[in-house]
């Protein structure tokens, strides 16, 4: 079954293999940057970062199947030593035994689940769906990172509900916020962009 028509084949047209491969690629470039957008808290082992608004937008301009790829590609890399995580924690492997491991092993379900959602609509133009089915996506998939980082932090190290709540997700709502509404409106800004071509 082919792709569905995401914001990627419009901006990028090429079609086959190599288009999707280069597509693939700049998205996994994109996540790199925004995961070097780091900022520690010091009462949280989970800094803020980049990366959950780099998994969102990634998911909604490729889709499910090659939004996951991606983001496996990417976490493939992180376990193989590269320096493609925050440049705060462990190295390598250890980042996924650590606090934000939770966070890590949700993004490509997340990414899955965000991309999925938007092909569901994807005959629908992109400034119509980029209102609250976008922000339903975009939500689902912000709901799925951060429990799984939480479910780690209060199973996997120990923390407990009420501390991994306070650690991994009231610190970052006002960002991940503020993430969607930025997707939202490059989403619409594109799109609007592409209508007046």
């Amino acid at each position: 079954m082919a792709q569905a028509k995401v914001l990627a084949d419009r901006i990028y047209t090429g079609q086959g293999i190599a288009a999707d491969a280069v597509r693939v690629v700049a998205a996994n470039i994109l996540l790199v940057l925004c995961a070097h957008i780091a900022i520690p808290l010091p009462w949280t082992p989970v800094p803020i970062t980049g990366q959950t608004f780099g998994v969102l937008l990634v998911a909604i301009l490729l889709g499910s199947r090659r939004a996951t790829i991606t983001l496996v590609m990417y976490l493939l890399e992180g376990m193989a030593g590269l320096p493609v995580f925050a440049p705060i924690g462990a190295l390598a492997l250890a980042r996924f035994f650590g606090p934000t491991a939770g966070y890590l092993f949700a993004y490509p379900p997340a990414a899955f689940l965000t991309g999925w959602l938007v092909e569901r609509d994807a005959r629908i133009r992109f400034l119509r769906f980029a209102g609250t089915r976008l922000a339903g996506a975009l939500l689902s998939g912000e709901a799925l990172i951060f429990a799984g980082g939480c479910a780690w932090l209060a199973l996997g190290t120990g923390l407990g509900w009420s501390r991994a709540l306070r650690a991994g997700l009231w610190p970052f709502l006002p960002g991940e916020i503020f993430k969607m509404l930025l997707i939202v409106a490059a989403v619409r800004g594109v799109e609007l962009a592409r209508t007046r071509e």
